[in-house]
């Protein structure tokens, strides 16, 4: 079977040739705005996306629509519950981005322990004493606290354990513990936040999951912790844990999301020099890009040839 497949942002040429030599037409739309979507995703039997909104006022118009594959893992963009209803199959890349954002992750950490933005900043003023007064701490023997021991969860604690020599403790409801790497220790969500030196998270954004560190778990946290969040914006309560980082509770944050996004200009987390962020990339990088674009282009193509995609998204 061949489909017409609207791709709305841009990926990775290999992920295009893929779908094409598999005899797919690949449609860029020239806009992203709603009206302009639903005329073109009208012809289209499959949608490869990244992080562009699929509400159902943009799906209803596609009455041929069969799949909608992610380009990547989080799917609370797209209106499951339309699809469900549409039968419309999901799919995603959950194992394409694990290494980028595991390595995000622990990079955000290693910036925030030895101070290296303050450090930078500080020589090019010309400070070279800073030396003598920006110390960082080591990671080493220290404890991690992971929240989310999905794929990516467990890729931040085996190199954490591996790599920095850090203690690992985990929270996950949903996983198995005799699956999970002995050096990840499972405890209860409170006992992590008041044993860890570092909170790093890593969990879908769901009803559950939304809002999850307000002001009363980041009252939990160790004082002069760390808190880095790699996984949705709104898993995080912003005013919260600006409060946090103001009154000295947490030491620093690294942060890849955020609550708006695009992050405002004049925000107030860009004001804080104890924070570090970036423009939600953790999963940007040559490599990943070109396997997320692959592996979604793949789910499509099972779908179009009558087979199981290898990821398919379980739909409400």
């Amino acid at each position: 079977m061949t489909l017409r497949v609207l791709v709305p942002q841009k990926v990775a040429h290999e992920g295009l040739a893929l779908l094409e030599a598999a005899g797919h037409v690949v449609v860029e739309p020239s806009g992203t705005d709603i009206p302009t979507l639903r005329k073109y995703i009208s012809t289209c039997q499959a949608v490869l996306t990244r992080t562009l909104p699929l509400p159902r006022a943009v799906l209803e118009a596609a009455p041929d629509l069969k799949v909608i594959s992610r380009h990547g893992v989080g799917v609370d963009h797209i209106d499951l519950n339309y699809c469900r209803e549409q039968n419309i199959i999901v799919t995603n890349a959950p194992e394409a981005n694990v290494v980028a954002v595991a390595e995000h992750a622990l990079m955000l950490l290693l910036a925030l322990a030895k101070n290296l933005i303050a450090c930078d900043n500080e020589l090019r003023r010309g400070n070279f004493e800073a030396r003598n007064s920006l110390y960082g701490i080591e990671v080493a023997n220290k404890t991690l606290g992971v929240v989310g021991l999905g794929k990516i969860g467990q890729a931040v604690a085996a190199r954490a354990a591996i790599g920095l020599g850090m203690n690992v403790v985990g929270f996950d409801p949903y996983v198995d513990a005799t699956n999970l790497d002995p050096a990840i220790r499972v405890v209860s969500l409170e006992d992590l936040l008041t044993t860890a030196d570092v909170v790093s998270v890593h969990v879908p954004l769901t009803t559950a999951t939304r809002g999850l560190f307000d002001a009363q778990r980041f009252d939990l946290m160790k004082p002069g912790s760390y808190f880095i969040n790699c996984s949705r914006g709104e898993v995080v309560n912003e005013k919260a844990l600006e409060n946090a980082l103001l009154s000295g509770k947490l030491r620093g944050a690294g942060l890849d999301v955020f609550e708006e996004e695009p992050l405002p200009v004049g925000h107030p987390l860009t004001h804080l020099t104890n924070v570090l962020l970036t423009p939600h990339m953790a999963a940007h990088n040559n490599e990943s890009m070109i396997r997320m674009a692959v592996h979604a282009a793949q789910g499509i193509i099972a779908v179009a040839e009558d087979r199981e995609p290898q990821w398919p998204v379980m739909l409400p």
